[in-house]
């Protein structure tokens, strides 16, 4: 287990690398002057402009700019904003709490709801209930995210003059307003996560009430529900779980898009702001960020196999 796992990391720091590569040279392909940028002026002198590549280093080969920006990176210095020069790990920090609420309510969300129609649906094949059920499930899948969080805000204005508190609310200082402020962007977000895994979960456990321990279970007395629970849950969980690292990455992108539609300052919102005011450098620590998230989430479901089922070993 343990020289897997330092495989892992070893491959984990090549696919951030890779990324970082990408990034850095993606940005610099975006249209746009940063003197402008900087300046927020059309009309800006050359002098101006000189100074300013000098302040950023951008009068230095791209290999050069990349290796230093690397090395601040590797001691934890992510370098400053074009336009309000704060620290980009300070404005990444501050904004986490927010985006990792949203994402986790999201989830508890789209589990609970996706298990239990995924077990019954299996329990209860080709009756009417499980027809239903699926038909339930791909209509969520066809429907998109952020048109679900824009209806959420329409028609409960339209029909009864309600609409959610603008803002963030710190979880501590105000549990009830902070669920008030966030209850409706992750129901948005986690509906198509759960229609996804709840059809995983119906097919997996399809597949595991076939097995010949299943019937023994049954044969020996032991009661549906146990078996259903006890015995062919747990080994079904394997294809759902490797769904839901695929989708926790929908899950944190989908954030850029309901983040501002219900006005929430999470990451989601720096995000968008920074890509459409061209600031490269919070693009770069932020793409970063999302992808160190991702790839962690990714090593520790590959550990978590082994819990779930124990015929799983890693050499």
């Amino acid at each position: 287990m343990g020289q897997y796992i330092l495989k892992r990391l070893l491959f984990t720091l090549l696919v951030l690398w890779a990324v970082s590569v990408i990034v850095f040279g993606a940005v610099r392909l975006i249209p746009g002057d940063v003197c402008r940028i900087v300046l927020a002026t059309p009309t800006v002198e050359q002098g101006q402009c000189d100074a300013i590549r000098r302040d950023l280093g951008l009068d230095k080969p791209v290999v050069t700019q990349y290796f230093r920006y690397m090395s601040g990176v590797v001691r934890g210095d992510f370098g400053t904003t074009l336009i309000s020069k704060r620290d980009v790990w300070t404005e990444i920090r501050t904004r986490i709490p927010l985006t990792l609420e949203l994402t986790l309510l999201a989830t508890i969300f789209a589990l609970v709801l996706a298990l239990p129609i995924g077990v019954y649906s299996a329990t209860h094949r080709d009756r009417a209930s499980d027809y239903m059920l699926r038909f339930l499930t791909i209509g969520w899948l066809s429907i998109p995210g952020f048109w679900i969080g824009t209806m959420l805000i329409i028609f409960p204005a339209k029909w009864w003059g309600y609409s959610p508190p603008v803002g963030y609310t710190d979880l501590w200082a105000n549990p009830l307003k902070n669920l008030h402020q966030l209850y409706l962007p992750a129901l948005a977000l986690g509906l198509a996560l759960s229609a996804s895994l709840a059809r995983v979960t119906r097919s997996s456990m399809l597949e595991v009430l076939r097995q010949d321990y299943i019937r023994t279970a049954r044969a020996k007395g032991l009661v549906d529900r146990a078996v259903v629970v006890r015995h062919a849950l747990k080994n079904a969980m394997i294809p759902v779980i490797t769904l839901f690292a695929i989708q926790f990455g929908t899950l944190l992108g989908g954030t850029v898009v309901l983040e501002s539609i219900f006005s929430l300052p999470g990451l989601g919102t720096l995000t968008l702001t920074s890509v459409l005011i061209k600031d490269y450098p919070q693009v770069q620590g932020l793409v970063l960020f999302f992808a160190a998230v991702l790839v962690l989430i990714n090593l520790l479901v590959d550990i978590s196999y082994a819990w779930f089922d124990p015929r799983i070993r890693y050499a």
